[in-house]
């Protein structure tokens, strides 16, 4: 196992590189140790920080590091929590982010590569991305076909084809924007067969550790029950997010998921969060699609991202001292809730 697979565990190399190891997960959970040690704290800061490096990153061998990938993807299969596969997934992909523009970096600037070190051709093979060239000066043609695949979770107008040149049958697209839609690619490869059906020999042994994630996590569950629409209530980062597209600014993806979900989650269906956010036309459809492929089966709605990884992504703002004493924008607004008399309650949705 090497120091490539335990930084990207999601390759196909880092797999093989599991399977010719022939470990028996069951046994693995059972004994314990350093991956499932790592495993957990991988779920659990996915969940809270938005990142799935690992405080210590010393203190794990590279065999702990990608061993602890397949337990990290398990316990998140086990917790019953709503969103906790999205936001594992998008996790894992911002950190290999990180590390993958590290490792191109380095090799444009000709620094040591080094064997854990990733290039760019490599990861373009691993994911079968056969239609990116690159045309000098940071710039990339991508194949239509390659373009729609990559850019096909990614909701901003900025990526709809409409809004690109094409020329041969290539969409141009800069650096920075080909490593946008490689993380989405990363993060499409984690969730894709999650949640997974766990056997209780796997299961049992992780009780301790599910039960430390719950606890750690517990308040990414909130309260999504509510008989009012009142924005006075909102926390302070909801209503700047609001303000914001209210004013016509086009959100950053996390912002716009950030306010998007959190008004689903209080209740309010798509044409109400629309009318709310005072957004038409193609902006109108990007967030009636969103809030649509927010809720499951049952009409659940995913969870918005608790305050530690709003504070990560920068949309934290004015924070008073209700903030100080939660953790999630919707226990916020419950607790405002809760201490605003009825009587002063402005429900939006009898305006």
């Amino acid at each position: 196992m090497e120091r490539l697979h335990a930084r990207y565990p999601f390759l196909e190399a880092s797999r093989e590189a599991v399977e010719a190891a022939d470990v028996d997960l069951a046994a693995l959970v059972a004994a314990g140790g350093p991956a499932v040690e790592r495993g957990s704290e991988r779920v659990r800061r996915a969940l809270l920080e938005g990142t799935t490096d690992s405080e210590e990153p010393r203190a794990y061998s590279d065999r702990a590091e990608l061993l602890s990938y397949p337990v990290a993807r398990v316990l998140v299969s086990l917790l019953d929590v709503p969103g906790a596969v999205e936001k594992y997934a998008a996790a894992e992909a911002a950190t290999a982010r990180e590390r993958f523009v590290e490792d191109f970096e380095a090799d444009i600037e000709l620094r040591s590569a080094g064997d854990d070190r990733l290039d760019l051709r490599r990861l373009l093979a691993d994911f079968g991305l056969s239609g990116v060239e690159a045309a000098g000066e940071g710039r990339f043609d991508v194949s239509v076909t390659t373009y729609l695949r990559l850019a096909a979770s990614l909701d901003d107008d900025e990526w709809r084809l409409a809004a690109r040149p094409l020329a041969d049958g290539s969409v141009p697209v800069v650096r920075p924007e080909l490593y946008t839609m490689l993380r989405e690619a990363v993060r499409r490869r984690v969730a894709e067969g999650l949640p997974l059906s766990v056997p209780e020999a796997v299961a049992d042994p992780l009780e301790v550790e599910l039960g430390a994630i719950r606890r750690s996590v517990a308040d990414l569950d909130p309260p999504t029950s509510f008989d009012v629409a009142a924005p006075g209530q909102f926390p302070p980062c909801m209503r700047a997010l609001l303000g914001r597209v209210r004013d016509g600014e086009s959100l950053p993806a996390h912002s716009r998921f950030a306010l998007v979900s959190f008004l689903a989650a209080t209740g309010l269906d798509a044409e109400e969060v629309t009318a709310l956010c005072d957004v038409s036309g193609a902006a109108a459809d990007a967030v009636e699609t969103q809030v649509e492929r927010l809720a499951d089966d049952d009409g659940t709605v995913a969870a918005p991202p608790s305050c530690a990884a709003m504070v990560e992504y920068g949309d934290c703002v004015d924070s008073d001292d209700l903030c100080e004493t939660i953790q999630h924008p919707l226990s916020y607004y419950e607790a405002s809730l809760e201490r605003t008399p009825d009587d002063r309650l402005v429900d939006w949705r009898g305006q």
